[in-house]
């Protein structure tokens, strides 16, 4: 999909499916702006993309299960653009762990903040910047642990607790916005492979129904929908187990 004169915005982008993202975006002519909750890790996915594909690239730090940098953020965001065409929320906290006591308070804490408070945050935060838009969309990374009775994933409880929140909260935004000709779109996927589905060596051609699903398969899934026209709404994407 082209991005040229797009503006998007990337969370988590330090690394796995974020760096991947912007990647493919900068090479699709967007103007990015990308957080990780380092700064370091955000300038170092950066720097790749402009060595990749000469992209414009602003990097910041931002820790989604701290409101002053999601705030932060966003004003960083406003004081270098008027407005956001895309907003992927990517970034959240995953925590392992089957039982309540293999992660302590914080650890709990923080992951519930990370995926649910932060994901509410950045877009409340970002709002004005996407109504900005003549065409916004609004991305969620979710995960199938949200799905109703989905138990596959050794995920910890507390991160159950905070996709399924964050879906909540996917779930009503895109029928609030909806009437403004905001798109949110959320993606359920099940634990995928976190390769680089942008190495020259990737084939998607030789992958059958028995592999697990892959980073490049969900990206695909993204560009697809934010590429369709204004008039198509696409809510979600939810993707068949093994």
């Amino acid at each position: 999909m082209d991005l040229a004169g797009k503006n998007v915005v990337v969370t988590g982008a330090g690394r796995g499916f974020g760096r991947a993202l912007a990647l493919h975006a900068g090479r699709s002519g967007a103007r990015l702006f990308l957080s990780a909750r380092t700064l370091a890790a955000a300038r170092n996915t950066a720097r790749e993309v402009t060595a990749d594909s000469g992209a414009h690239v602003d990097a910041f730090a931002c820790d989604l299960a701290d409101p002053a940098t999601v705030r932060d953020f966003a004003q960083a965001v406003a004081a270098r653009t008027d407005r956001v065409d895309v907003l992927v929320n990517n970034g959240a906290r995953y925590l392992h762990g089957p039982d309540l006591w293999d992660a302590d308070d914080e650890a709990i804490t923080d992951t519930v903040a990370s995926a649910a408070t932060g994901t509410l945050l950045t877009v409340k935060h970002f709002l004005p910047l996407l109504r900005a838009s003549a065409g916004a969309d609004v991305v969620n990374l979710v995960s199938s642990a949200a799905e109703t009775r989905n138990h596959r994933s050794e995920a910890h409880p507390a991160f159950y607790a905070a996709k399924a929140a964050q879906a909540g909260f996917a779930d009503v935004l895109s029928h609030r916005l909806r009437p403004e000709g905001i798109r949110v779109i959320s993606l359920y996927p099940p634990d995928f492979t976190d390769g680089d589905p942008l190495h020259p060596d990737w084939d998607h051609t030789s992958r059958s129904a028995d592999d697990p699903l892959s980073a490049r398969s969900v990206l695909d899934c993204v560009l697809f929908a934010i590429g369709q026209p204004r008039d198509c709404f696409i809510r979600s994407f939810h993707f068949e187990q093994l």
